[in-house]
């Protein structure tokens, strides 16, 4: 009965979240809590939580980590400033006129979002209040309008850079180097987080790509569920100005860090201060625009490093009752190897995925397993987006997927919640498939960074 208390601790943690109390103390307060009777009890030995001071010491002075609040101002700056609504307006006037090109404009808009937001909530929002009011309007199908903005909202998990990378990378890396020193390898080769940014790149390009062929091949056979907007003559000297400079501060922050020239924290540097220019050059830098960025940045990072806080507890306590050994038994001992051992834990991420948000999950789950399946032989790189596009299909999965209720709290009451759950079902098939195609062709994710590391 003592070697299933780590499983039951998992399952109170679980049952705490869904009571609606706060993440970061859920997870502290259940892990000490059964430390405490595990005290008392004498099967838990109090020297394990020694190991906590200097665990949250590090976490604080991770420099990998300090991407995340650097890479949230830059898409909360872009947000506030207007520029995603700008590039919405000029992307709808380049496509526009195409059956539904006011879709495909949402996909193009929500990838850039993506790739400078990185948060599920804030792109599905966004987009959702700039988009959907225009779509309706223009006689779009409810259910294509809100599957689209769900969707694409959920790019920001793949990506890159992306917030939900940033902070797997940095797991997986120390991971990584775990596995590789248990093998007795005292100098391994370190898998960091620009590592995991190429290895998103194609996936990441090719679930864009399947969406806008959804989009078109659905507007061409229902034309009056995708209408097209009435023709107009496109400025391309306006359409320059919105979508060139956003464009190219995402090119420099992400090539920059695949060229190797930064690090991943440097380039999000350099995004925060070049979304604070283009905010600056539009006339859209007040003092007021500018605390309540500094305020939407600090919610964001302070939730994040709390998790992290309460996750370092949890992990730490959940080791301290066997909860490792217990789970690697498990995998050692089911029949189907190494295969068998990693559909499970996508398995159990895909459900989690409910009612856990990624950093949650990323904190608490991927540690615990990480490192077992790394010991099995798989790649850290894989297994990385693998993770990512698992998550990012839940949070799309009818009826508990996170975006599904971002979206239905800004749409309006015209949009049936039915309409919303049909409207993703086909994304998340395409997703599914996505998946397929990762487990089956490793090399989608593991190909260019083998190639960027010749």
């Amino acid at each position: 009965m003592i070697e299933l208390i780590p499983l039951l601790m998992f399952v109170v943690v679980c049952l705490v979240l869904m009571l609606g109390y706060p993440v970061a103390f859920s997870l502290a307060g259940t892990a000490l809590i059964f430390a405490g009777a595990g005290i008392i009890g004498g099967v838990f030995d109090p020297a394990a939580l020694s190991a906590l001071p200097n665990r949250l010491f590090g976490t604080m002075n991770n420099i990998t980590l300090m991407a995340v609040p650097l890479f949230v101002m830059m898409g909360v700056m872009l947000e506030k400033s207007r520029i995603a609504e700008e590039l919405l307006d000029n992307m709808a006037s380049l496509f526009g006129s195409l059956r539904g090109g006011l879709s495909i404009s949402v996909v193009v808009v929500g990838m850039l979002l993506a790739a400078s937001t990185g948060i599920v909530g804030a792109t599905v929002v966004t987009m959702g209040l700039m988009s959907l009011p225009t779509m309706l309007k223009r006689g779009y199908d409810p259910k294509l309008a809100t599957g689209v903005i769900c969707a694409t909202g959920t790019l920001g998990q793949i990506i890159p850079p992306s917030i939900a990378l940033v902070l797997l990378g940095d797991i997986l890396s120390s991971a990584y180097q775990r596995s590789q020193l248990s093998r007795g390898v005292f100098a391994p080769e370190t898998m960091s987080v620009g590592d995991l940014f190429i290895g998103a790149l194609v996936p990441g390009v090719v679930l864009v790509l399947l969406y806008v062929g959804y989009v078109f091949i659905y507007a061409q056979l229902k034309p009056q569920a995708a209408p097209a907007m009435a023709k107009q003559a496109v400025d391309f000297t306006k359409l320059g100005k919105g979508l060139l400079p956003p464009v190219l501060l995402i090119v420099v922050v992400l090539g920059s860090i695949l060229a190797g020239v930064a690090t991943p924290t440097e380039a999000a540097a350099i995004g925060a201060l070049g979304a604070t220019l283009l905010a600056a050059a539009k006339g859209q830098l007040s003092r007021q625009r500018l605390a309540e960025v500094a305020d939407g940045t600090v919610k964001v990072t302070c939730m994040v490093f709390m998790i992290l806080m309460g996750a370092a507890v949890f992990s730490i306590v959940f080791r301290g009752f066997g909860g490792e050994e217990l789970i690697h038994h498990w995998f050692a001992t089911m029949p189907g190897g190494v295969m068998a051992a990693t559909l499970v834990v996508m398995v159990v991420i895909f459900l989690l995925g409910f009612i856990l948000d990624f950093i949650e999950i990323t904190f608490v789950v991927v540690p615990i397993v990480a490192p077992i399946l790394l010991n099995m032989g798989v790649d850290p790189i894989w297994l990385g987006i693998m993770i990512a596009v698992n998550l990012q299909t839940s949070f799309l999965t009818p009826p508990f997927g996170f975006a599904l209720f971002y979206l239905r709290g800004v749409a309006p009451e015209s949009v049936h919640t039915a309409d919303i759950y049909k409207g993703v079902i086909p994304f998340v098939v395409i997703q599914l498939l996505l998946l397929l195609a990762l487990a089956c062709y490793p090399e989608l994710a593991t190909w260019l960074p083998a190639i960027m590391k010749q």
